[in-house]
């Protein structure tokens, strides 16, 4: 099993920043992709950005320009610098693992509890 916790959020003003952290433990195998998702009161949880084992990464056109997404392989931890943030940027915030599990022959997803981020105007 894998265990994720987030950790970060927090209120803050519109136009500030924040960062959050995603610390990953357990059994670890080979993991294909590390993700931030974040879901708003009445709307459906959705991506916001990944990062791969390699290093690409991909972002929601929302936050483009605004967030960056990072890994740290040996803390085993994903991080999530927020700049610029808006209102609509409101929302719990869940981080996600993918890893291929060879004894099962396929890859599962993993999430965390989620943090709270909510941007004052």
């Amino acid at each position: 099993q894998v265990q994720l916790v987030e950790s970060g959020g927090g209120l803050v003003q519109a136009g500030g920043s924040l960062r959050l952290s995603c610390a990953a433990s357990g059994s670890i195998l080979r993991v294909n992709f590390m993700a931030w998702y974040r879901q708003a009161p009445g709307n459906e949880r959705e991506l916001v950005a990944q990062i791969t084992s390699t290093g690409i990464t991909n972002y929601a056109d929302s936050v483009k320009g605004r967030f960056t997404i990072s890994a740290d392989n040996a803390k085993r931890t994903v991080y999530l610098q927020m700049n610029s943030l808006k209102p609509e940027d409101t929302g719990v915030y869940y981080c996600k693992l993918n890893q291929f599990e060879h004894y099962r022959g396929y890859s599962s997803d993993y999430w965390g509890q989620g943090t709270q981020l909510t941007v004052s105007s």
